[in-house]
């Protein structure tokens, strides 16, 4: 798909969400997630939009554009279902084959139980579980999917340090399957431990500024795989309903993009 194609779906998408009216929370951009949940019989929708310049071992690989679509729903109170499916394109070296691959990626599915709520005056946080399994629907002989089902469980954290300051940390487990998005990830198939931590302020009504490191390291004695970035980002609320979510990625493992942008928004409705 040409850079003008993505232009346009990008600008479509964000023409209807601007006629959107609503209510809307955004954890967006960052890796790390939040222990909230779509309320009950609601819908929560975030498209983002990541492109990254791929180390140099990724060769012939050389960039990955990632469209990410998420449509969650407040199934239960405190109790969230989603659903979330990449569109991929790898950009590689000329002379060397498929000049570009495009497609679906692999789609995931998540349900997320928010169990404890932050009280005044306690100094528990507000907490969360997750649990998702990634189908293969992307083409794994282009390297848009892995060709396995995976299996994670995450453990979410979320603490107010002050009426503007919030803390979040992650905790997870993979079971079964492999860590890539595309060509980013790790590509070591069996278990893995995933961690990040987010600390995002909130400087006026509209505007929070964060920042974020996030890791993963596959199982086995010698942890033969890790993946470790960093990202500086934030969300902009730009009218009621509609919320601007921007980022800045970069990373230092094979596992990880150079360095990457993410731009993207959230809408409840």
């Amino acid at each position: 798909m040409s850079r003008a194609t993505v232009s346009i779906l990008l600008h479509s998408l964000l023409a209807l969400l601007w006629l959107a009216n609503a209510e809307v929370y955004a954890q967006r951009p960052f890796v790390t997630d939040d222990a909230e949940v779509a309320a009950k019989r609601k819908f929560h929708f975030e498209f983002a939009n990541e492109f990254d310049l791929l180390p140099r071992s990724s060769f012939p690989n050389l960039k990955q554009d990632t469209a990410d679509f998420e449509l969650d729903y407040g199934l239960f109170k405190d109790v969230e279902i989603g659903a979330e499916s990449p569109l991929i394109a790898i950009f590689n070296a000329k002379g060397l084959g498929l000049r570009t691959a495009f497609g679906v990626g692999d789609t995931n599915l998540h349900l997320k139980y928010k169990f404890w709520k932050e009280r005044e005056g306690s100094r528990l946080p507000a907490m969360a579980v997750g649990f998702n399994v990634e189908i293969p629907t992307g083409d794994q002989s282009q390297r848009l999917g892995s060709g396995l089902t995976d299996y994670a469980l995450n453990v979410i954290l979320q603490k107010s340090l002050t009426r503007q300051t919030t803390l979040r940390i992650n905790g997870g487990l993979l079971f079964a399957g492999d860590t890539t998005t595309g060509v980013i990830g790790i590509v070591n198939r069996g278990r893995a431990f995933t961690g990040s931590t987010s600390i995002v302020r909130r400087f006026t009504e509209k505007l929070a500024l964060g920042a974020e490191v996030a890791g993963v390291a596959s199982g086995g004695p010698q942890f033969k795989g890790k993946q470790l970035q960093f990202q500086l980002g934030g969300h902009y609320a730009l009218r009621e309903g509609f919320t601007l979510n921007f980022g800045v990625i970069g990373g230092r493992s094979p596992a990880s993009p150079r360095v990457g942008a993410q731009l993207g928004v959230a809408i409840d409705f």
